[in-house]
């Protein structure tokens, strides 16, 4: 397996606590691709939903292991296909994470980004949000607010991944 920005914090890899530097990173991305769309509160659990969503696909875009070293411009085209909405994002995630898990494995190396993109993965598939429905709009007219509509439990990844999209296409 490549080197996925595994470093220690001593600068030698002898059992030291490793810092997951390419998650820390694709999160960082997201975040500022996020904020500069400023569609969310920043305090919000759908910001949280869209970080997360959008640094795991930042994360698991990675496989030449350079993510540190990328330009986010160079690769806002990938990242827009990989989320859009007719594309199987869900399965994509769960193939990545299999693949790098397998590889981890083999490997022996500690997998601190990959614990924390696991973790993330988790709670986007275990969370639900209350979010407007929109395929049960009443008498076909949209509401006059959003908080006049219908509401319906999504799972996280499915509320995130659309506000990810939407900010990396208003970057």
């Amino acid at each position: 397996m490549q080197d996925r920005g595994h470093h220690s914090t001593d600068g030698t890899d002898g059992g030291e606590l490793t810092v997951p530097m390419a998650w820390l990173y694709a999160e960082y991305i997201a975040e500022e691709l996020l904020r500069t769309g400023d569609l969310m509160p920043p305090t919000s659990f759908e910001f949280r939903a869209g970080r997360d969503a959008l640094a795991l696909t930042i994360f698991l875009s990675d496989t030449s292991g350079e993510l540190s070293g990328i330009r986010v411009v160079s690769q806002l085209e990938t990242w827009l296909s990989l989320t859009a909405y007719d594309q199987p994002w869900q399965d994509w995630v769960d193939e990545r994470l299999a693949q790098l898990t397998a590889e981890t494995s083999a490997s022996g190396a500690p997998a601190p980004d990959l614990d924390l993109a696991r973790a993330a993965w988790r709670w986007l598939e275990e969370t639900e949000l209350l979010a407007p429905d929109l395929n049960a709009v009443p008498g076909g007219a949209a509401p006059a607010s959003e908080d006049d509509g219908p509401k319906v439990w999504t799972p996280a990844w499915q509320l995130g991944l659309p506000l990810g999209h939407l900010a990396i296409h208003l970057f």
